[in-house]
């Protein structure tokens, strides 16, 4: 009798155990679900505030009234965008992520891990940095090209990609060659905007040209 309730009562303690670690383990798959959902809008948010800043200085060129009722929207548009979404996503994504580390420290004793928190510094850089340019062009102050802005958007893509292969592949090594396939990427994606930007600055020129030539026609006839 006493042998069987020892082995009823140890059954019930492997089950207690067993269950208050599935407890433990489904909590932290709730914490980096919402880890991964703020980090996929903290990007969202930072790849879009990027192009609000393009439309912005393009903006710059254009006639009044356009140019004022262009740049009153953008400039409404980011700071919803920056303040609403995109600083919350932040903090958010770095909350869950503290939590995860501390829920399971065994992370920080592995390479790919160390990588990708290197990674995750050079994004906050990039935050902060965004952060400031959003501030300039709030009080109307244009430091950046249109065209520079393009190439700093995709210092972010690069980002992302070694970030997500980091966690994919979990390997400190392996995912050198999928961010060098990014970075080629994107040097040919800049080249190709680099060509295109030159071809429509010929077309452009080209036709200012034409319009000279008809104005000049037109003033001999008369």
């Amino acid at each position: 009798m006493n042998q069987f309730v020892s082995r009823t009562s140890r059954y019930d303690f492997f089950k207690i155990t067993r269950s208050d670690n599935k407890n433990k383990s489904m909590d932290f798959l709730y914490v980096k679900a919402l880890h991964i959902i703020f980090v996929v809008t903290w990007f969202a948010g930072l790849f879009y505030i990027i192009r609000l800043f393009i439309y912005q200085v393009e903006a710059e060129d254009k006639e009044e009234p356009a140019k004022e009722i262009l740049q009153t929207q953008y400039k409404l548009m980011a700071k919803r965008l920056w303040y609403m979404i995109t600083w919350p996503s932040a903090v958010l994504a770095s909350f869950f992520a503290f939590w995860m580390l501390y829920k399971n420290p065994a992370y920080l004793t592995m390479d790919w891990m160390l990588v990708k928190l290197a990674f995750v510094l050079a994004l906050y850089f990039y935050h902060g940095a965004c952060q400031k340019i959003y501030t300039q062009l709030q009080n109307d102050i244009v430091n950046y090209s249109s065209f520079k802005l393009r190439i700093w958007n995709e210092v972010a893509t690069i980002i992302l990609f070694a970030v997500v292969f980091l966690v994919t592949l979990k390997s400190a090594i392996n995912w050198v060659w999928g961010v060098i396939g990014i970075i080629l990427f994107g040097i040919l994606l800049m080249l190709g905007i680099k060509l295109y930007k030159n071809i429509r600055a010929k077309k452009n020129w080209d036709s200012s040209n034409e319009d000279d030539l008809l104005e000049e026609d037109e003033e001999l006839e008369d």
